[in-house]
């Protein structure tokens, strides 16, 4: 919902990114993490790497998040929408699709730059069957669902052609 999706979330998934000096407060970090979570009720998932969640990667050189806000020494930061949208491409779940819709028109994600976003972490990904799904679910998305984000004048075809070169993909 920070980024503009409109479906209320029952969990929270994020990153815990603590300074090298700091990691022995790690573990109330995690204590603070789970008494909040217990308190309102919402699902927290996280990870002090928060690329392991999905078999694709995004290049550390292409990773972005964005500060959101400040609260005394936490400091909050929100992955930068095209990188939100390759972890929501790789499990593309109904609800990942509608959340896809929402944020990606109202943060006005250029198309070019999340196809060649999507190419880059699929050729750089370690392999594993993992891989094809999200190819074809990259495929399908601007397919079934680009105008809806980008317009009429959106060129599915010109995206998915994007995709492919940036992935190195041949096609025939």
């Amino acid at each position: 919902m920070l980024l503009g999706g409109r479906r209320p979330t029952g969990d929270i998934d994020f990153g815990v990114v603590v300074s090298g000096g700091e990691s022995a407060v790690l573990s109330e970090i995690e204590t603070a993490i789970a008494a909040a979570a217990r308190e309102t009720g919402v699902t927290v998932q996280y990870s002090t790497d928060i690329d392991r969640w999905s078999p694709v990667a995004v290049p550390k050189k292409k990773f972005k998040t964005r500060r959101y806000r400040r609260i005394g020494r936490l400091e909050v930061r929100l992955l930068d929408p095209g990188c939100w949208a390759v972890y929501k491409l790789g499990r593309y779940l109904d609800s990942d699709i509608e959340d896809l819709l929402a944020v990606l028109k109202r943060q006005k994600v250029s198309w070019t730059g999340l196809a060649r976003l999507c190419g880059e972490c699929l050729r750089s990904s370690p392999r594993s069957t993992q891989l094809f799904p999200f190819r074809r679910q990259v495929e399908h998305f601007f397919r079934e669902h680009g105008r809806k984000v980008w317009g009429k004048k959106f060129n599915g075809s010109g995206a998915i052609a994007a995709f492919h070169r940036a992935a190195k993909i041949r096609v025939a």
